[in-house]
């Protein structure tokens, strides 16, 4: 598939700016980025404008266009909680209550910069359409629209690299293109089986003056995993997927 893709978009980049096909630039953008179905270990850590932080450890699955799944291994307080998410729905199961609970896109889980929607971050390609491309000196700047209301933002301006097809900033905007927050993609890094991706997502927010968040990736790779893992039964159980 990725082959496939790779030589589709070989084609495509032929063709003049105005020609360009968004909607396969940015699916390419997106199979660059991760896999369609993978897992992965990242850390986040939310820094304030005292220099105070604070770190979590958080295992990741994802399958298709719609099923994501986390389980927080660290600090010890968090260790057990899971999150879910289909589509635009999202839930979080701590341990000894009863049954998940509901949460939004525009919370967090973890506090900090980044929204549960960009903690279960699912394909751009499945949350937005292209209104337009442009060429930029070494790139090309993609903008894009939600395609429901679900959607955290109502608009994106991603900017990609020319040659590597991968995001080097993001601007998450309302609809009136008030900007809410940055994501600075940095340190290209090649994880194994054909995976070549920023190790690390920094964002920060007009609205949260002072305020940073950072995602590191320490590893992703293409895997295989049934629906099952994707459901709320399931949500106790995603340490045994390690």
């Amino acid at each position: 598939m990725r082959i496939l893709l790779s030589l589709a978009f070989s084609l495509l980049l032929a063709l003049p700016v105005h020609a360009l096909d968004g909607e396969a630039l940015l699916l390419q953008i997106d199979r660059n980025l991760n896999p369609e179905t993978y897992e992965s270990y990242r850390k986040l850590v939310n820094i304030e404008p005292d220099g105070r932080s604070r770190e979590y450890v958080l295992f990741t699955v994802k399958k298709g266009l719609d099923k994501v799944a986390s389980l927080f291994i660290s600090p010890a307080s968090e260790k057990g909680r899971s999150t879910l998410r289909l589509g635009d729905n999202m839930w979080l199961y701590m341990p000894g209550v009863g049954r998940p609970i509901r949460i939004t896109s525009l919370q967090s889980v973890v506090g900090g910069v980044f929204n549960n929607s960009d903690i279960l971050q699912l394909d751009y390609a499945a949350e937005y359409n292209v209104e337009k491309v442009e060429e930029t000196g070494d790139g090309y700047l993609l903008h894009l629209r939600a395609k429901s209301r679900g959607v955290a933002y109502d608009r994106v301006r991603l900017w990609a690299d020319r040659e590597a097809l991968l995001p080097t900033r993001i601007e998450c905007l309302t609809e009136t293109d008030m900007l809410i927050k940055t994501l600075h993609f940095r340190e290209v890094k090649d994880f194994g089986g054909g995976i070549v991706r920023p190790s690390i997502i920094e964002t920060d927010s007009p609205l949260y003056q002072g305020y940073r968040s950072i995602m590191i990736f320490a590893g992703i790779r293409e895997r295989t995993l049934p629906d099952e893992v994707f459901t709320q039964t399931f949500m106790p159980n995603l340490e045994s997927l390690r």
